[in-house]
């Protein structure tokens, strides 16, 4: 059974920074890819960042490239989002999902903001 597991969400003050992890389980990274997607109130879901099956790249959308680094520890089937320089429009539950068909998707340089399987979330707020 696949199962993501995320944490390091909290409150954060505009400026600060987070550390996201997602522990996942029951798969491979030979046959499966997890990235990280988030959903504010009111807004669509936003693919965040990913690896990209193809050669690894690491992968944003614009809204957080310069901010964001995502990483991984394969050791640890470990992925992590360093979130630095937060804004309050990056408020938002981060779910980090994946899977084989999420890997596929990756193979063209994006990253899909739906994944085949998908972690329970990990609330960020970005208040003064």
């Amino acid at each position: 059974e696949v199962q993501f597991v995320e944490s390091g969400g909290g409150l954060v003050q505009p400026g600060g920074s987070l550390r996201l992890s997602c522990s996942a389980s029951g798969f491979t990274y030979d046959d499966y890819a997890i990235g990280w997607i988030r959903q504010a109130p009111g807004k669509e879901r936003e693919a965040v960042s990913c690896f990209s099956s193809t050669d690894g790249t690491p992968h944003y959308a614009d809204s957080v490239k310069g901010r964001f680094t995502i990483s991984r520890d394969n050791a640890k089937n470990t992925i992590y989002l360093q979130m630095n320089n937060l804004q309050p429009e990056d408020t938002a539950i981060y779910y980090c999902a994946g899977g084989r068909h999420y890997r596929k998707a990756t193979r063209f340089g994006t990253c899909p903001p739906w994944g085949d399987y998908w972690g329970q979330g990990t609330q960020v707020t970005v208040s003064s």
